[in-house]
């Protein structure tokens, strides 16, 4: 079973592709406060209705082009 991953579409201007960014929260080792590092993710997408700011999720798989590596499963909202 692959590994689904939630995230935030912020780009829908390419045909059939979406732009998520995946936000991680960790704590800085020796400082101790709660850092943030965000990664921008295209996944391909079939789904009509899917615009910037909604909650999606997404999964790993086979190559699809250069830099989609990714689909999306269904909104979350």
């Amino acid at each position: 079973m692959s590994k689904s991953i939630t995230g935030v579409v912020v780009s829908t201007k390419i045909p059939l592709a979406v732009t998520i960014e995946i936000e991680t929260k960790l704590r800085h080792p020796e400082y101790k406060k709660i850092i943030t590092r965000s990664k921008k993710i295209r996944a391909h997408n079939e789904i009509k209705g899917i615009v910037e700011g909604d909650i999606v999720e997404i999964r790993p798989c086979r190559p699809i082009s250069k830099t989609k590596h990714h689909q999306v499963v269904g909104k979350v909202n």
